[in-house]
């Protein structure tokens, strides 16, 4: 059985000593995952000041934050083979991580708590949720009807664990799913699920489109104004995956006009400026990048390190791996 000082998994090397560095304490775990020497595990939040001993960390769990700090720490890792993140995106991982270091991601954490988010701001923005709020302050009653989402066409883009998500949680509400990825394929049941070329004559299909693709060189300005240019008069665009996945000025342009509107989590800039025009656009509800910021995030990332330090410390294979060795 392989142990913590001779990792037998993608990357792994048999040299000593060997290191785990993770966010938080041992006990918070749950059981110390099996073949791991506890007093070989040291804990760093990304906000104190790392450890001594990081230097011959070789199972590294960044903490859960954009900070570039806890990122910078692995320059000075030269025995680091596995970095696990708890982020579902990881391109911004990928400029730090050392050869021969293997990039594991945080499938299985955010999917719960972004599907919900992308449900909650479709429903608020179609139903004059921020409205209402602005006329409750305003002494305003702004009866009427409003939009429902009943019976409308949703478009997924980018239906990986996060889409299906999305689907679960529209099950219920009478809507006709439209599913996209990179390649064609079909769901475990038989479903369509379309390839990335056939947006074109996807998106006039849908009146709501929910961006939750990864953040790639394929995605980045995916939502350009042709895109945007495709998509029906008085649809809503709610992304939930990355600002850098829309093209913020064609966005504006096409709110602007109020020919469509647009639910976002993410924004590029992020943070958005007080300033911004993208904050004062009609039709435009802005949430703070908190798709995986809730109560559902801690146990799920705790449950997902033990199940990575399991296997590593066992030899076993690890889950999530998306770049390095064994991807």
């Amino acid at each position: 059985m392989a142990s913590a000082t001779t990792p037998a998994h993608p990357g792994g090397a048999a040299s000593a000593p060997h290191r785990v560095l993770v966010p938080y304490p041992l006990a918070d775990l749950g059981p110390v995952p099996e073949g791991i020497d506890p007093a070989a595990v040291d804990v760093y939040d990304g906000i104190a000041e790392p450890p001594a001993a990081h230097t011959d960390v070789a199972f590294y769990v960044l903490p859960y934050t954009f900070d570039l700090a806890p990122l910078r720490l692995l320059a000075d890792m030269p025995q680091v083979r596995v970095v696990q993140t708890l982020t579902a995106g990881y391109e911004h991982a990928l400029p730090y991580l050392p050869d021969g270091a293997t990039l594991c991601n945080g499938r299985g954490i955010h999917e719960a708590s972004t599907a919900e988010l992308a449900v909650a701001l479709t429903l608020a923005s179609l139903r004059g949720i921020p409205a209402f709020v602005r006329g409750q302050d305003s002494g305003e009653w702004l009866a009427g009807f409003y939009p429902a989402l009943a019976d409308k066409t949703v478009l997924i883009v980018g239906y990986g664990a996060i889409g299906e998500a999305v689907e679960r949680r529209l099950a219920g509400f009478e809507t006709d799913i439209v599913r996209v990825a990179s390649r064609a394929r079909t769901t475990t049941d038989g479903a369509p699920v379309h390839a990335a070329a056939d947006l074109p004559k996807l998106l006039p299909r849908a009146d709501v489109v929910v961006l939750v693709t990864p953040l790639t060189a394929a995605t980045r300005g995916l939502a350009d104004a042709e895109f945007l240019s495709h998509m029906r008069d008085g649809a809503l665009l709610v992304n939930v995956s990355r600002g850098a996945v829309v093209d913020t000025g064609a966005l504006l342009a096409e709110v602007a006009t109020g020919r469509l509107t647009a639910a976002l989590d993410v924004t590029d800039p992020e943070p958005l400026p007080a300033d911004h025009p993208l904050r004062h656009a009609p039709g435009v509800l802005i949430s703070p990048h908190v798709g995986g910021s809730s109560s559902a995030f801690l146990p799920r990332a705790q449950r997902l390190i033990h199940r990575q330090l399991t296997a590593w410390g066992t030899g076993r294979p690890l889950a999530n791996i998306v770049a390095g060795p064994g991807a």
